[in-house]
């Protein structure tokens, strides 16, 4: 029985990872953060990370965070500008340029000197240090 279901597991992982490869990742939503491949076990960051700030990962690693281009999608009443400007809030826009923020960015780069947003939400280092920005900045909360 348990050589059956190792067997079975690393054939839907063979799939899967096939599938995923082959699936285009350019131009989607989720592209940024779409870089870890498929695993049967849960990533280091879902195991260490604390229950809300996972949540908070996985809201701004999917775009679907408390920021303006979110509010313009799903709730237009809402104010879309970044507080520290005019300028349409986006995740991409905290994580890099904001000047709010900008006394933190050295958190995220440890993960990406540039500050390449597919460096901090798709790899491993980069979700480690958006984890940490998250628990020092509370943003992408309502």
């Amino acid at each position: 029985y348990a050589f059956e279901r190792h067997k079975s597991q690393a054939l839907l992982l063979e799939e899967w990872t096939m599938h995923w490869s082959n699936t285009s990742k350019v131009n989607s939503l989720f592209s940024p953060a779409n870089r870890l491949p498929p695993s049967l076990k849960p990533q280091k960051h879902f195991c260490e990370s604390k229950q809300e700030i996972y949540g908070h990962l996985i809201w701004c690693r999917t775009g679907h965070a408390f920021t303006g281009k979110y509010y313009s999608s799903f709730i237009p009443s809402e104010t879309v500008s970044c507080s520290c400007s005019k300028c349409l809030q986006t995740q991409e826009h905290i994580l890099t340029t904001c000047p709010t923020f900008k006394s933190k960015h050295d958190m995220l780069c440890s993960a990406s000197e540039d500050l390449i947003i597919m460096d901090i939400l798709g790899t491993e280092k980069g979700i480690e240090a958006l984890s940490e920005f998250l628990q020092e900045t509370n943003t992408f909360k309502k």
